[in-house]
């Protein structure tokens, strides 16, 4: 918890006893949490799915027109863009902060910000800009849960509420609290005289809690269905690191395209004009790359293993180029969303590409690290790409494997710049900043 103060000797912090004590008073509130994130997340994705099913499916239907139609896949983004940039424009604190600049888990934002962010993040995902919800969703848990705990509770350990909120919201989103305890083990700030695992007790209840209601009520899956694996051979380690080479440096290559993307988007000034434009773009994009290379990514990667066979190779390679480039052009123009699941889509076309050049590479393998390089390359988190790599294949006999590639991955990220605009540092404006710790 935060220090109190000391009169005379008494030590500035509490003990690690007295810090578990407070975690497991913690606990409830924690559980509540974690499913009041599941619920926001179950929430969003039901709108989000109203408006997919209206602009891709009702209004094709009753205009008589194509849903993966170039024409109607350019008007309708780039009538998203035009919606999300009014959001953005003349929403109560302008739909949240620039999302460019904004990692997975972040200070916690005005509640107040929250209606525009949300409203913007239905249209965009059900209108198919190339973009996942993890962002947005765990920054609107993350300031719920700051505001509850700092209003209700009295209690203003910011990193405390940031941590609930956040590992409520990836238990609920990827089904599991591994996940949330894996991003934590590379984030959290480290208690003196605490060990970590003391500190993951109330975000583990969290992430525990928002698992289990999302997985009660919609049974989420993040897995695609391949092959079992045959079982490790030492070639595997040299078409492996092949593979998460090519997809780091390809990731890599859009971390160095972002900020001079954002930085031209950021020149019109007029998030209306920018977003727009955006949308146009991404509506081009879209139609070269077909519906596929649309929304989130996660049904859209099972599509395209599961009819694999009907695929070429320059089809593979071509969806993956697009994704890559549909996400950097989104993120940078101002569409609220996160970049985790596109990348993962990328990932899953880059393996699917070298298995087609090279059928000897076990398909899960080639998944595995194609994912596991590209979401590396994405977000420079080493555990969550190897939760990713393991679980979107589906295959635990792969973790071995992955746990070695992600070394070469690993070393060609050292030094470059990640997909993220990051700032000098400077107080945060009045509706960001954070209340001071008792």
């Amino acid at each position: 918890m935060a220090p109190e103060a000391a009169a005379g000797p008494a030590p500035a912090t509490p003990s690690p006893r007295q810090f578990v004590s407070g975690q497991l008073k913690l606990l409830p509130w924690a559980v509540l949490i974690g499913v009041g994130s599941s619920a926001v997340l179950l929430g969003i994705s039901k709108l989000e799915e109203l408006v997919h099913h209206l602009l891709w499916q009702h209004l094709p239907d009753w205009l008589d027109i194509s849903p993966d139609s170039g024409g109607w896949i350019i008007a309708v983004l780039t009538a998203i863009g035009l919606a999300v940039g009014l959001v953005v424009r003349y929403a109560p604190g302008h739909g949240g902060p620039d999302p460019a600049t904004e990692g997975l888990v972040a200070p916690p934002m005005t509640p107040l910000m929250l209606p525009g962010l949300l409203l913007a993040t239905v249209l965009a995902l059900g209108g198919g800009v190339s973009l996942g919800p993890e962002n947005p969703i765990t920054a609107a848990n993350i300031a719920l849960a700051w505001w509850f705990g700092s209003r209700v509770l009295k209690n203003k350990d910011v990193e405390l509420w940031v941590a609930l909120g956040a590992a409520g919201t990836i238990g609920a989103m990827f089904g599991t609290p591994v996940a949330a305890a894996l991003i934590f083990s590379e984030t959290l700030t480290r208690r003196a005289g605490v060990s970590l695992w003391d500190q993951l007790l109330a975000p583990l209840a969290a992430g525990a809690a928002g698992s289990l209601t999302t997985t009660l009520i919609a049974a989420p899956s993040l897995s695609v269905t391949v092959p079992p694996y045959r079982g490790f051979e030492l070639v595997d380690l040299v078409s492996g690191t092949v593979i998460v080479l090519v997809a780091t440096g390809l990731g890599i290559a859009g971390a160095y395209a972002f900020p001079a993307l954002h930085k031209w988007f950021q020149s019109l000034r007029n998030p209306v004009l920018a977003l727009t434009a955006g949308g146009l773009l991404l509506g081009v994009l879209g139609a070269i790359g077909g519906e596929i290379t649309l929304f989130k990514g996660l049904d859209q990667m099972r599509e395209l293993v599961a009819g694999l066979d009907g695929f070429s190779n320059a089809k593979l390679l071509l969806y993956a180029v697009v994704k890559l480039a549909a996400l950097i052009l989104a993120a940078t123009c101002g569409f609220r969303g996160g970049r985790i699941f596109p990348s993962a889509f990328v990932g899953v076309a880059l393996g699917c590409l070298a298995h087609g050049l090279v059928p000897g590479i076990p398909l899960g393998l080639a998944i595995g690290a194609g994912v596991l390089g590209m979401v590396l390359a994405v977000t420079r988190q080493g555990w969550l790409s190897l939760f990713l790599g393991v679980v979107i294949v589906g295959d635990l006999s792969l973790l071995p494997v992955l746990c070695v590639l992600v070394v070469p991955g690993w070393l060609l990220c050292v030094g470059r710049p990640p997909m993220l605009i990051t700032r000098p540092a400077a107080p945060l404006p009045p509706t960001r900043a954070l209340p001071a710790t008792d």
